[in-house]
């Protein structure tokens, strides 16, 4: 029986410096532990610096070697993602693992400071941003690695070249699965351009399949729907798996050698949704090449960041 991939198989990170965006709970949390544990200096890319403090915290206490540093970013708040670009600038000589984890799912319709909608504001342009405005930095390392993190619900996606922002139509789930489906497209079109240009760095994507984080409560809570919320987060308890196992994808797109860049990880179980990470089956939207392409030229003009890539 084959053996499967966990954290024990993560190399020695010694050297190595992280940017995990999310990083004050769930997903982003344990990601960022573990690569801390791993040696890489983390840094915690997040909203309430606060709580990113709390994860600074332990991980000092759990012995590591490099100092975590807490920066705070709102990855739907463009003018907040240049302000924690220019900070890693500063602070950084080079970024060798940026995993894009923040996220929102299933909220009303609502929009960023910048006029777009949420989800996809969060989800997916701060991120397609913020990789873009710290390019120097992924460049400057040996062999940098971009994680953009999917999610199964991408299937359900379609992207709109006409109405990203909802306004002729929106729904809860479908702007959700928009937005993940934009991050796979992400990936696509980063990791072609990097090759093209025969850079050593590579773009990957990862899901956690059903993991037992905050992230379904938040979306009705968010929305006033806090009953909702409330069953939501019980019903993740009793059937999700840990955080912890959720993170494994993420962290073998960033850290195994034997992963080729452009690959899609998630859990082997039943439906993507349990288990160990292998390569998962992405939707044939999610591998367009033209579409990707389309996406990132409108990206750029949305965001107002031209690639570096």
């Amino acid at each position: 029986m084959q053996r499967h991939w966990t954290a024990a198989d993560i190399p020695s990170l010694q050297g190595r410096t992280a940017v995990v965006t999310g990083a004050s709970g769930g997903l982003g949390r344990c990601v960022a532990r573990e690569l801390a544990a791993h040696g890489a200096r983390v840094v915690l890319a997040c909203r309430d610096p606060a709580k990113g403090e709390l994860v600074a915290a332990a991980i000092r206490s759990a012995g590591s070697a490099a100092e975590p540093l807490v920066a705070q970013v709102d990855l739907a708040d463009l003018g907040s993602v240049r302000a924690v670009a220019k900070l890693l600038e500063g602070e950084l000589d080079r970024i060798d693992i940026l995993v894009n984890n923040a996220g929102v799912m299933g909220i009303e319709r609502m929009t960023s400071p910048d006029g777009f909608e949420l989800q996809l504001a969060t989800n997916y342009l701060g991120h397609f941003a913020l990789t873009n405005l710290v390019a120097g930095l992924l460049l400057a390392a040996p062999a940098a690695r971009v994680v953009s993190v999917a999610s199964i619900v991408h299937w359900m996606g379609r992207i709109d070249l006409t109405d990203l922002n909802g306004e002729k139509r929106y729904g809860k789930m479908r702007a959700y699965a928009q937005s993940k489906l934009a991050a796979l497209l992400f990936t696509l079109e980063l990791d072609r351009r990097l090759r093209a240009g025969g850079r050593s760095a590579r773009a990957l994507a990862a899901h956690p399949g059903w993991a037992r984080t905050n992230l379904q409560a938040v979306g009705p809570q968010m929305s006033g729907a806090r009953v909702v919320g409330a069953l939501s987060e019980i019903f993740t308890v009793v059937f999700a798996q840990s955080d912890s196992k959720g993170a494994l994808p993420l962290l073998r797109a960033a850290t195994d050698p034997a992963v080729e860049g452009g690959s899609y990880l998630g859990p082997h179980g039943v439906g993507g949704l349990h288990g160990y990470p292998v390569p998962a089956r992405r939707s044939r939207r999610a591998a367009d090449a033209d579409l990707a392409g389309r996406l990132w030229g409108i990206s750029e003009e949305m965001t107002a960041v031209r690639s570096a890539f």
